[in-house]
């Protein structure tokens, strides 16, 4: 029973890194801009650097990035919708 575990618990993982091996590409490319707006004209030495972190919290950014996209773009737009 125990290999089992440990074999299922490393699949786990193996397909959790995959996933965000996977969310992390658009993510780099158009998302990072998008959750952050500081961010948006970074250059690719600085979305190297936050990768690691981008696959390990894949969703809680995907999330954040879908906040993102229902929610107004500027303070009139959001002073609008109120």
């Amino acid at each position: 029973m125990p290999v089992e575990l440990a074999e299922w618990v490393v699949s786990a993982a193996a397909g959790y890194a995959l996933l965000g091996g996977l969310f992390a590409l658009p993510f780099l490319t158009v998302g990072v801009g998008r959750v952050d707006p500081r961010a948006r004209n970074a250059g690719w030495s600085f979305r190297l650097m936050i990768l690691a972190g981008v696959v390990a919290l894949w969703p809680v950014l995907l999330l954040r990035w879908r906040q993102r996209r229902t929610q107004p773009a500027t303070a009139a737009a959001r002073s609008e919708a109120r």
